[in-house]
């Protein structure tokens, strides 16, 4: 482009749609989508544009916006990721949405989460319920990188991250809540190899195999980490309620439920040990 570089005609020229324009330029000048569109006549300095340029060109090869700002907001928290953790997605927050209504505010509780990579859930448990102990586990030491970074950046302290392959060195503490959202796409999807899910890790999104081998693992331990009365609450697959509703009835998990997304799609289950 040659010319003034103002807002607008940076955004116009960037070969991306509007929302993808605006949150990378809003990150490159440090500002938001907000003051973007009362400021569309300001000029963006020429480094500034270059480097808003540079991005947009990676954004239409591919690459993640959260990749390029090495941010995704998740339940009202900035979380940092990198390629090295499963970007956090609106549909997750309904896990987290769950798990809060079957923990109280008013007393202590353990909390495990399975698989945390960038923190996510267990972050927001821990922010909601100060009281809880949390404990977050992955089998990603790079994952828990970004999840501990996450929560020194924070400030959130009643979290506790262990390296660990689902229960294996999970001890013998037994949880009020279990919480997961594990890889669940079937390894012959055609999505894993299209869109953001190029970039993201393939062991995050698949266990291999029909995409229930994690779920199983986790429906069929969980009973042993929980305490009476407690809760096992795990993100499935869009067309996986019933087999995940039937995995955690052949675990002897009662009281079980299935939750919707704000798309409307079955994306949660839940149940409680006897």
């Amino acid at each position: 482009m040659t010319g003034e570089f103002t807002i607008r005609r940076v955004l116009e020229g960037s070969g991306l749609v509007p929302l993808d324009a605006q949150v990378l330029l809003a990150h490159v000048l440090g500002r938001d989508r907000t003051w973007l569109a009362a400021h569309a006549t300001d000029v963006v300095p020429r480094a500034e544009a270059e480097t808003f340029f540079a991005l947009a060109k990676r954004r239409r090869e591919g690459e993640p916006i959260a990749h390029l700002t090495g941010v995704r907001e998740f339940w009202g928290l900035p979380l940092t990721v990198s390629p090295a953790v499963l970007i956090p997605r609106p549909e997750t927050e309904a896990v987290v949405e769950l798990a809060l209504a079957r923990l109280p505010l008013d007393r202590g509780l353990a909390v495990l989460d399975l698989g945390t990579g960038s923190g996510a859930i267990a972050l927001a448990i821990a922010r909601e319920r100060p009281r809880a102990q949390v404990v977050a586990t992955d089998a990603s030491a790079g994952a828990l990188a970004v999840a501990r970074a996450n929560a020194r950046r924070l400030g959130i302290a009643n979290v506790e991250f262990v390296e660990a392959d689902w229960f294996a060195g999970i001890g013998a503490t037994r949880f009020d809540l279990i919480a997961a959202n594990p890889p669940y796409v079937e390894a012959r999807d055609p999505h894993l190899n299209e869109g953001d899910l190029r970039f993201e890790p393939r062991a995050a999104l698949t266990p291999g195999g029909d995409g229930l081998g994690a779920l199983r693992i986790i429906a069929g331990g969980a009973r042993a980490f929980l305490a009476s009365g407690g809760t096992l609450v795990v993100e499935h697959g869009y067309d996986q309620s019933d087999a995940v509703r039937a995995l955690f009835s052949d675990a002897g998990f009662t009281d079980i439920v299935a939750v919707r997304d704000l798309a409307g799609i079955p994306r949660v289950v839940a149940g409680r040990a006897p």
